[in-house]
């Protein structure tokens, strides 16, 4: 209410946990039918390489359950009222448990469910308008959330269904752990079977009727908790003795013998409410007549747009938007001559956010969203081929997108049915106390600060060099040093400099040091120069594909050691590493790239390939041991055989000097790596 705009369930918790009261009131909005989708954007889900979590998330929110309809009777007055009240003469829920039907002590309504009215009697009156009350401030998610795990609370209407089976009367209560947006709104209670009515009835001491036994104890009967696995029915009847699935199959066939209740497949996901009562948000290209009749905007006149700024953009007490106070904007007459009123609600900021990816393949087109040509091109086979975003968008941004390009699919506006085929989430960088960084915490890293005393290359570096990308970590001033010794390193390597200068932030006029040109002296040197970076290429290169970019950093650390040892690594070598560095320190490569003599930026430059034979080492040197003590090291062929190995330790002059008048016990051979000879 203070910020006069409604809320999607899913943006609840945000303006709450910002101090603001949020509470429920009726009012006509627009919503998108993203339920005429669920089936889509359950069963499409297992095309996409996402993340397990997120998987769920999207999964677990759609929230796909079957199970049937079962219809309840009012009782003769009960009947009266809803005949009045326009409302059919049955009480309906959903259940994906029928096989508990004749356990049903109790019935729950969600408070808003529109049969409240006619079952709640004149002695609850007072007593219901209070719960509801309470219930209208909270919103969907908080009362989804808290039902696990908060005492429950409800309140008894005073009014009574038919159970269909039993003719016995069951009475009715009002709960906010019952969603209305869920099922009917409505739910048949088996406390001993289900853990919320369990809880319920425990508290407000309803009965118990244990109706499902583990298959090993027919006698079995619930006491201290909720017995929710499956099993065989008792004391149900004609289902008793049957297992559950038996018992369910059976149940629906009756219920519908009976005409009593039907098989149904139910979702958790609700229609997408799209309105917003702001001025900032696209204008609903929708108008009204006197009568109520709604007009879409003639094509020519779109888009519409939003008239001049207003002064006073808060909305009014009614709830209307402030577009409703531009009354020369609202009420027009069209080419037709109909007096009509446009829509002053707006939309919410996703009507945006769901398909910017395909304006960014033809963001000059006037014509049309995307060319078809470039949208093939670019979107071919599976979507957009990565896309990195943090994992709170799962069920708002990316549910809402994969939800708004099916609809462009259907229509023939794109070539894919999902947008994004691989999603990667990136952990947050956590304050060095390792908590997330704020103002208030005194936690906050200033990359200003940074910059100053490293370098934005030391900066970037840092951040890729922290840990894996998904996960989160701590910031630690004392381990930037680290990435800004190996950048310095790299500096001092390619450029001739003053010892006692900080080169990457003081040095502005480097001077090649040529020597490292040269060609390494050797056989076994330019052997070891060859294999090094060749490993060093491969390893980068699939470090980064794979988005291990720790991994690629520590690689390029390895290979400066080996390089410094060397300093004379030849042309080749000294052009690949700037371009293997370029991605995660732009202007330290940039600057070695231009010195080296290359005109054009690195950007433009070609990613290097290696060559895997040069990879391949010939001879491995294995450590020889007696007792588990080193004693010698001799260089063997790769791989070799452990016959091989055994005779080549016992012929050494070290070992046999540490054998001398014992007897070898065991020789035992790590392949590639050591013999130990135990002797004694």
């Amino acid at each position: 209410p203070e910020l006069g705009t409604v809320l999607a369930n899913e943006e609840v918790e945000e303006w709450t946990s910002k101090g603001y009261e949020v509470v429920r009131r009726p009012m006509k909005q627009w919503m998108l039918r993203i339920t005429a989708y669920a089936d889509r954007l359950l069963e499409e889900l297992e095309s996409v390489d996402w993340p397990k979590g997120t998987l769920e998330l999207q999964k677990n929110w759609i929230g796909k359950s079957t199970g049937a309809t079962v219809y309840f009777e009012y009782t003769d007055s009960t009947k009266k009222k809803a005949t009045k009240a326009g409302l059919t003469e049955s009480l309906e829920i959903f259940t994906t448990r029928p096989d508990t039907l004749f356990g049903v002590s109790y019935m729950v309504l969600a408070p808003e469910h529109p049969a409240v009215k006619i079952l709640t009697t004149p002695k609850q009156k007072q007593e219901v308008a209070n719960y509801l009350e309470i219930t209208a401030k909270k919103s969907e998610l908080e009362r989804t959330s808290s039902a696990a795990t908060d005492e429950k609370t409800g309140v008894f209407t005073g009014g009574f269904v038919i159970h269909p089976f039993s003719g016995k009367k069951v009475p009715v209560w009002i709960s906010d752990y019952v969603l209305m947006g869920y099922g009917t709104g409505a739910i048949m209670s088996v406390p001993a079977h289900d853990e919320r009515d369990f809880a319920f009835a425990t508290k407000f001491q309803l009965p118990i009727v244990t109706v499902v036994a583990p298959t090993n104890n027919k006698d079995f009967k619930v006491n201290d908790c909720a017995f929710t696995d499956e099993g065989i029915s008792v004391n149900s009847d004609f289902i008793s003795g049957l297992s559950t699935s038996e018992a369910k199959s059976k149940m629906i066939q009756e219920l519908e013998k009976r005409r009593i209740g039907q098989p149904r497949v139910n979702y958790k996901l609700r229609d997408w409410l799209f309105s917003r009562q702001r001025y900032w948000g696209e204008p609903i290209p929708i108008s009204f007549d006197e009568k109520g009749n709604y007009y879409d905007e003639v094509e020519t006149n779109l888009p519409l747009k939003l008239p001049p700024l207003l002064t006073d953009f808060k909305p009014a007490d009614t709830g209307e938007s402030p577009l409703a106070r531009l009354t020369d904007w609202v009420s027009y007459t069209d080419s037709q001559g109909r007096k009509l009123r446009r829509e002053t609600n707006t939309m919410p900021q996703w009507a945006g956010s769901c398909w910017y990816y395909l304006r960014f393949i033809d963001p000059d087109n006037f014509d049309s969203l995307v060319d078809s040509k470039k949208e093939r091109y670019w979107m071919a086979p599976n979507g957009v081929d990565l896309y990195v975003g943090g994992a709170e968008h799962a069920v708002l941004h990316l549910l809402y997108a994969r939800f708004w390009h099916k609809v462009l699919y259907d229509y023939g506006y794109v070539s894919t049915k999902e947008p994004f085929h691989k999603l990667v989430h990136q952990g947050l960088i956590l304050g060095e106390d390792g908590q997330k960084m704020s103002k208030s915490r005194g936690n906050v890293v200033n990359p200003d600060e940074v910059v100053m005393g490293y370098g934005a290359d030391a900066f970037r570096l840092y951040e890729m060099f922290m840990g894996p990308l998904e996960v989160m970590k701590p910031w630690s001033s004392r381990a930037i040093e680290g990435v800004y010794r190996f950048l310095t390193r790299a500096y001092r390597f390619y450029f001739q400099h003053d010892k006692e200068t900080k080169p990457i932030l003081e040095n502005q006029n480097p001077i090649l040091n040529r020597q490292i040109l040269d060609e390494p002296k050797g056989k076994e040197v330019i052997e070891l120069r060859d294999r090094v970076l060749n490993q060093t290429i491969k390893n980068v290169t699939e470090n980064i594909e794979a988005m291990h970019f720790n991994k690629a950093i520590s690689d390029m650390m390895i290979f400066m050691n080996e390089m410094t040892s060397i300093k004379t690594i030849g042309k080749e070598a000294a052009t690949v590493f700037p371009i293997l560095l370029s991605p995660f320190a732009p202007h330290l490569a940039e600057e070695i790239w231009h010195t080296l003599g290359n005109q054009t930026s690195i950007a433009n430059a070609n990613w290097p390939t290696f060559d895997e034979t040069k990879i391949t080492v010939s001879e491995v040197e294995i450590v020889l041991q007696v007792n588990g003590k080193i004693r010698a090291k001799l260089n063997m062929p790769i791989d070799a055989d452990q016959k091989l190995l055994e005779d080549a330790a016992l012929s050494n002059e070290q070992i046999k000097k540490n054998i001398e008048g014992k007897t070898v016990r065991k020789i035992i051979v790590i392949k590639n790596k050591l013999v130990n000879v135990v002797a004694n």
